[in-house]
């Protein structure tokens, strides 16, 4: 069960007219949390992913299933799961299989939420994609961010602008 903060936090999005994607990032972050806190580990930072847009989709995010041949058909099926369990708001999990998972993920290393991983992960994500999505995600990021946020925005894009020129 998420917690209630990151249920808030996903609505808030919702409310803001955000995508999907960006309100299940919330879930994702709890994850990464709970890895970090030592509460379970994962295999890998995909994992870690994976198993929170699961709780998203579980939880009413109108999160698409993946596409057919971008992952496994088992894993398609499983997501196509998650999101009817979020759409009937059946999110109640049988307490014997919550402790199998939890204990198999307790045997898990925490690596997988380090820094370097996350890292590793979202550079070889963004570079599966082509120059021309991610310049639309970024064009979609600023329509949808607040004053406030743009100029954080601009402020972070100059100092890592700046670190890549000392560099």
């Amino acid at each position: 069960m998420p917690e209630k903060k990151t249920l808030e936090r996903a609505r808030q999005d919702e409310r803001e007219g955000k995508a999907p994607t960006t309100q299940a990032g919330e879930f994702v972050r709890e994850e990464i949390e709970h890895i970090r806190e030592g509460k379970h580990g994962a295999r890998s930072t995909k994992q870690a992913i994976a198993i929170g847009l699961s709780k998203a989709r579980r939880a009413g995010v109108k999160l698409a299933p993946p596409k057919p041949g971008t992952v496994s058909e088992k894993t398609r099926r499983s997501a196509e799961r998650a999101r009817e369990a979020g759409e009937e708001g059946d999110t109640r999990v049988s307490p014997r299989r919550s402790r199998a998972i939890t204990g198999v993920l307790k045997r898990e290393s925490g690596a997988a939420a380090s820094k370097p991983a996350l890292a590793r992960q979202a550079r070889s994500a963004a570079g599966k994609r082509s120059p021309d999505e991610r310049s639309a995600a970024a064009k979609k990021a600023s329509r949808t961010k607040g004053a406030a946020e743009r100029s954080a925005a601009a402020r972070k894009a100059g100092r890592t602008r700046a670190r890549r020129r000392a560099a």
